[in-house]
């Protein structure tokens, strides 16, 4: 990057500006941010991470769930099963009275869901961040930005001291208040009041879906029966997760309370709703932290504008239900990153960063509808939406295509992207974890590689050409005669029956492009 821009080299000496031609920075260090900085650093990319907060682990995160398309993603950064070792799985979700979906019929190694509080996340790909070789600069607000042909100007203003990631305050010349970073391209994941997305223009059209919701973080005299309590009765709902360390976190709204977010809470009001919504307490008490927020269902009209981008909450906000925020913001980085790596490192036409919109908006608008309908059913009272509850409370229970519609909604592996006229039906679908001689996919695809399966008598030296660094070459265990080109992010690029050595040339010259 150009420009004075406090950040340091690895022995705390403040880096010489350098060229912007392959610089990225990232802004929000939450889970969407740290999981597209950490990609782009092993992929090579000097990234830079700003964050307006200072370094410290927070406890004010509304997320609790890992879905299993998102533990798959986190599979192929070799860090799911350390976070399962942290957290609790569930087989069955309850998304309101009667309707529950079992998990374990997911066609996915992870066929549960992960309850881990966000800030687990952060310490993994915060770790994975740091070692990939990602720049930290914390307590930097950005306050505008201007783009050209070459890269982007970020001006931020930052603190007269770095606090790098392991937490160790680096002594440095005092740093002007106003400064400016340049780079290739800006990635803004710094959340629902994005800073990048206003000082691009972008609105952020939609409405305050819930209002006056209470967050409080409690211990319980009553454990509850099950791992994840969620329910909604009448006016009121309620839901809580363990932290594991003795402490849950409660959510409750009781649709009958519109006060403003900085309106005073206390324990009683939370009891309260807890009680209408799940027919007792659980004896709270000892509350470390409480406070009220409203949940929002909006979406950006684009993810791209020339070169900045955004992902996570800065391009969409929904409500809770399902646990659908994080995950997809998380999906959001792992869709984006592998294209900005390929395009700096010169192996794609910059044309690839325009499928980020058109693969990621249609899905961040299908969640907001998906999250948006189950509050709304779950909180029904008028006759008309009771029945419509009950009628799909029903259809889902027998209907196992219906079934199966929602589990791939609410956990993300039901999710295709847009392929060609006439491709392969594969192209853009998910790939599941399937076995491979010598290994399983998610292992291979591990340092963000594309993945070439051959059938078992195809020819072995497929990989000794000028991209073996980016791609591994693997048989299938079983009979399958299908050649299948898997993206780094787990979905098709390209499939075939039998292909000739000149057609899978193309398709890999197609989708990878040369070295």
């Amino acid at each position: 990057m150009t420009g004075t821009t406090g950040t340091t080299d690895s022995n705390g000496t403040p880096r010489t500006a350098g060229p912007a031609s392959r610089d990225v920075i990232v802004v929000g260090a939450g889970p969407t941010g740290l999981l597209l900085a950490g990609d782009l650093a092993t992929a090579g990319i000097p990234v830079t991470l700003v964050e307006k907060r200072p370094h410290r682990t927070s406890n004010l995160s509304r997320a609790f769930a890992l879905h299993a398309r998102t533990l798959e993603q986190l599979d192929a950064r070799g860090l799911a099963d350390e976070l399962e070792s942290k957290g609790q799985t569930l087989d069955r979700l309850r998304l309101f009275s009667r309707l529950t979906i079992d998990l374990t019929t997911l066609p996915s190694r992870f066929n549960h869901l992960l309850v881990l509080p966000q800030y687990e996340v952060e310490r993994a790909l915060e770790r994975r961040a740091v070692e990939a070789g990602v720049r930290f600069a914390y307590e930097t607000e950005v306050t505008g930005l201007v783009q050209d042909a070459d890269g982007v100007t970020l001006r931020v203003r930052a603190a007269a001291g770095e606090t790098q990631a392991d937490g160790e305050a680096r002594d440095m010349q005092e740093l002007q208040e106003l400064q400016e970073l340049r780079a290739a391209y800006v990635v803004g994941t710094d959340g629902m009041r994005s800073a990048v997305r206003e000082a691009v223009g972008l609105p952020f059209p939609g409405r305050s879906a819930i209002r006056s919701v209470v967050l409080a973080d409690v211990r319980l005299a009553e454990e509850p029966e099950t791992l994840l309590t969620v329910n909604a009765v009448g006016d009121a709902f309620a839901f809580l997760a363990p932290f594991g360390d003795g402490y849950y976190r409660v959510i409750g709204w009781d649709r009958r309370r519109d006060v403003p977010d900085d309106t005073p809470l206390d324990l009683e009001e939370v009891k309260e709703i807890t009680r209408l919504a799940l027919g007792r307490d659980f004896g709270m008490h000892d509350a470390r932290w409480m406070s009220r927020f409203h949940s929002d269902e909006r979406q950006a009209p684009a993810y791209r504008v020339g070169r900045v981008f955004l992902a996570g909450d800065a391009a969409h906000v929904h409500t809770p239900a399902g646990g659908q925020g994080m995950n997809t913001g998380l999906q959001d980085a792992a869709n984006l990153s592998w294209k900005l790596a390929a395009t700096l490192n010169g192996h794609a036409r910059a044309d690839l960063l325009d499928t980020y919109q058109s693969e990621r908006h249609p899905v961040g608008k299908s969640v907001l509808r998906s999250s948006g309908g189950l509050v709304r059913l779950a909180m029904a009272k008028r006759p008309w939406t009771l029945a419509a509850r009950t009628l799909l409370t029903t259809f889902v229970n027998r209907a196992r295509p219906a079934r199966t519609r929602m589990l791939g909604q609410i956990t993300g592996i039901g999710y295709a992207y847009p392929a060609p006229r006439g491709a392969h039906p594969l192209t853009g679908k998910r790939v599941p974890d399937v076995a491979l001689q010598g290994g399983r996919l998610y292992e291979a695809l591990r340092g963000g590689r594309f993945v070439l399966i051959t059938p078992s008598d195809a020819p072995t030296d497929l990989d000794s050409g000028t991209r073996k660094d980016r791609l591994t070459v693997a048989s299938w265990v079983s009979a399958r005669r299908t050649t299948l080109l898997v993206r780094p992010d787990g979905y098709t690029a390209w499939a075939a029956e039998n292909p000739t050595t000149g057609e899978l040339e193309a398709a890999l010259t197609a989708s990878m492009g040369q070295d």
